[in-house]
């Protein structure tokens, strides 16, 4: 589900550079050897050989030659079923009806020289998941992206969409939004389509000369609303299993109300075309050759209808036994099912973890044995919804808060730059990683390229000023690199931002491009081959990624987390939820002014419908001591913590280092209270959450920072107190680690 970053915002995501560390032990250098690229190019060109969405008869067949692979390498595997909400289509259809007719295409022609997607038979059409079904004729408006923004600029307008079938294209937030904004403004009917501006001709050759999306090609994916919670639609923190009781589907809040198509951008110019009205603003206009407008007199007519029956899916579950600590789990993970072929988006991240599996099988084969157990996930049914790990998390969710010590997932997988994301506090290992690993491009550490490239791009004209902080902390080789939040979008939600397991997400990207067949027909072992990842050299780089990463885990004697990490990040966060505050608040100051002074009306062009903006609510000034507090005490905790354990730790008790593990591994749940975020409960995590607005994108303090930014000022200071306590919780657990330490 998740799309490989571009090369700026690869870089975006770290800001520090840390030390280079030991050499890649001989255990490690065994493991290097049986990583083959040319193995798991053929593993991906199997998986990818036919569709394999959820139902289809190339999903199972997945699951089954993945049982198989870890069986064969010495795994204890086994596939566990779920019984989840999956709606497949039945009928769609979209015309536009004046002011001249035209009937769209949503189906995928096969492309001149790749040979997948010439297996039509069995692709899913146009279609996104969970939204209504409907048969609807109505007008059309354009709404650029379909953002809250836009919403706003269309009020000044005069424009509403009450009634009206709305088309926005993709970017600049969740596709899931789109339509849910559209029918909170009264739309009966959404249509999404890839603007070629954003990842077609004006990026790139198309596809197949370039990378960029073909004209035909559209879009698919899910556009329940993840934010609420993910998973099964009807089984919100239930396991969906067969005897699960399940929510009336009318009665689930997290599926849409009105039908919702994607088409493509060469479909899209003729909608677009016919429309009328107003001349958009200029940063409303894409790159088809035409004038957009808003339109309002055209006429489209949307259909949907689906088959909402309960559907099987398959998660592969392979266990190698820990042989010190069995109860200490280290879980890997990566999703098999794909909207078409999958081929990016999941399979390239699946390869590279099954050769992970392979490796170390042969390692068992050769007498080693991992001290703690090791847990690799092939989840099914991520594109949906993450179906199939929310269901497995919440199956299992007593079990992974005892045993689980972390959880690394990765999902697509190209050429370019490391990419982590998750939890602060393993800052430090991912850094000893990173030194580690050779960037198979220039020889060199990809801890070290990523110190280059953001030294290289704080020096351009208009670099931002977080990209310049972030290089100059790169400068020095000394400090951790630090990793990015976690928001949503990938089989790490659950674990993270609901039972509250430490969690990683892991990846290469930003050179090779895989966004201009983001879930479309073309998204196959082919285009891969070509533009994504050459001689598969960048899975063989994420093979030893998540391997070193699994391996340390696996057989550290003490802790791996340094918690002065987690607490420097954790203050950044409250400062910037301060300033979101001073920035409400002097903005609504600033509009009130403007507003009284009458000069919307003197600055527009009067021969343009417009009018004064709605008011923004007043800001309160907020009590923040609470979290200030709290970050005091972290701070101090972690700083004591960090510097005892690289004093005392290596000198400690055989048994002093299994209670100070067992101490630590379940720190983090102190971060996930049963209370969770405010209207959508399901999420427990007060530092990590997807944003209501982005869905992806991570919202960081999000219990504080979605009160203030959505204006309820009572929550945002219910909840900076409950996070103040959350934390001062977390620093108290490092208390007792460090009095543990010290021989107390």
């Amino acid at each position: 589900m998740r799309r490989t970053l571009t090369a700026i915002a690869a870089l975006l995501v770290f800001a520090a550079a840390g030390p280079a560390l030991a050499q890649s032990s001989d255990l490690e250098t065994r493991f290097d050897a049986q990583i083959s690229p040319a193995e798991m190019s053929a593993w991906m060109k199997d998986l990818a050989s036919q569709p394999n969405h959820v139902g289809s008869a190339h999903d199972k067949a997945n699951a089954e030659a993945l049982l198989a692979k870890y069986r064969s390498w010495g795994w204890d595997a086994r596939i566990e079923t779920f019984s989840v909400l999956y709606p497949t289509p039945i009928t769609v259809g979209l015309e536009l009806i004046s002011p001249t007719p035209f009937k769209a295409t949503l189906t995928e022609a096969p492309i001149p020289g790749d040979e997948s997607s010439s297996r039509t038979a069995d692709q899913l059409p146009a279609y996104v998941a969970f939204q209504g079904d409907g048969d609807v004729t109505a007008p059309l408006v354009y709404v650029n992206y379909g953002m809250p923004a836009d919403y706003d600029a269309l009020e000044r307008m005069g424009v509403s969409v009450k009634g009206k079938i709305v088309i926005a294209r993709y970017g600049a937030g969740w596709r899931g939004l789109k339509p849910k904004l559209a029918q909170d403004h009264g739309a009966v009917g959404t249509i999404i389509y890839s603007d070629p501006r954003d990842d077609g001709y004006s990026t790139d050759d198309v596809y197949p000369k370039g990378a960029a999306r073909p004209a035909g090609g559209f879009q698919r994916g899910s556009v329940a609303q993840m934010p609420l919670y993910p998973g099964d639609p009807l089984t919100p923190g239930v396991g969906a299993t067969e005897k699960a009781k399940r929510l009336k589907r009318e009665n689930a809040p997290s599926l849409l109300k009105i039908p919702v198509l994607p088409i493509s951008y060469g479909d899209a110019q003729h909608f677009l075309a016919a429309l009328d009205g107003n001349v958009v603003p200029s940063a409303w206009r894409g790159g088809l050759p035409i004038t957009y407008h808003v339109g309002g007199a055209a006429k489209a007519h949307i259909v949907v209808k689906s088959d909402w029956s309960q559907k099987p899916i398959y998660n592969v579950v392979a266990t190698m036994k820990g042989s010190t600590w069995p109860d200490q789990w280290v879980l890997r993970g990566n999703h098999h099912d794909g909207w078409v072929f999958g081929a990016s988006d999941p399979l390239s991240g699946n390869v590279a973890m099954l050769a992970e599996a392979k490796a170390i099988g042969g390692l068992v084969a050769q007498g080693w044995k991992p001290k703690r157990t090791l847990v690799y996930l092939s989840w099914d049914a991520e594109e949906p919804l993450l179906l199939g790990s929310t269901e497995w998390v919440e199956t299992h969710a007593d079990e992974l808060k005892a045993k689980g010590l972390i959880y690394i997932n990765s999902d697509s997988n190209g050429r370019g730059f490391l990419d982590v994301g998750g939890s602060h506090a393993f800052e430090h290992l991912v850094t000893q990683v990173a030194d580690d690993v050779t960037d198979p491009q220039t020889g060199v550490s990809v801890a070290k390229r990523l110190r280059a490239a953001l030294q290289v791009g704080a020096s351009q004209t208009g670099a931002s000023e977080t990209l310049k902080a972030q290089a100059k902390v790169a400068a020095d080789p000394a400090k951790d690199l630090p990793i990015d939040a976690l928001g949503s979008g990938s089989d790490y939600s659950a674990f993270l931002q609901h039972v509250g397991l430490a969690s990683l997400n892991i990846g290469y990207g930003g050179e090779g491009s895989s966004g201009g067949v983001y879930h479309s027909a073309y998204d196959t072992w082919e285009h891969h081959s070509r533009f994504v990842d050459p001689g598969f050299a960048y899975a063989g780089a994420l093979a030893k990624t998540g391997g070193r990463l699994v391996l340390r885990l696996a057989d550290a004697d003490l802790p791996l987390q340094r918690y002065s990490n987690f607490a420097d990040t954790v203050a950044t966060y409250l400062d910037q939820v301060k300033k979101l505050a001073d920035a409400k608040r002097e903005t609504a100051d600033t509009q009130a002014k403007l507003i009284a002074a009458g000069a919307y009306r003197l600055a527009d062009d009067p021969k343009e419908t417009r009018g004064d903006p709605t008011p923004l609510k007043a800001v309160p000034h907020f009590n923040f001591a609470p979290l200030e507090d709290a970050v005091d005490h972290l701070k101090r905790s972690a700083k004591a913590y960090d510097a005892a354990l690289a004093a005392k730790g290596a000198a400690l008790s055989p048994d002093a280092k299994a209670r100070l593990s067992k101490l630590t591994q379940g720190i983090e749940q102190t971060l996930t209270p049963e209370v969770g975020l405010p209207g959508r409960p399901w999420y427990k995590n007060l530092v990590y959450a997807p944003g209501t607005f982005t869905g992806y994108g991570a919202k960081t303090l999000p219990g504080v920072r979605e009160a203030i930014e959505e204006e309820r000022w009572a929550d945002a200071d219910q909840y900076s107190a409950l996070t103040a306590q959350a934390l001062n919780d977390y620093a108290t657990e490092l208390d007792k680690a460090l009095k543990l330490i010290n021989g107390g």
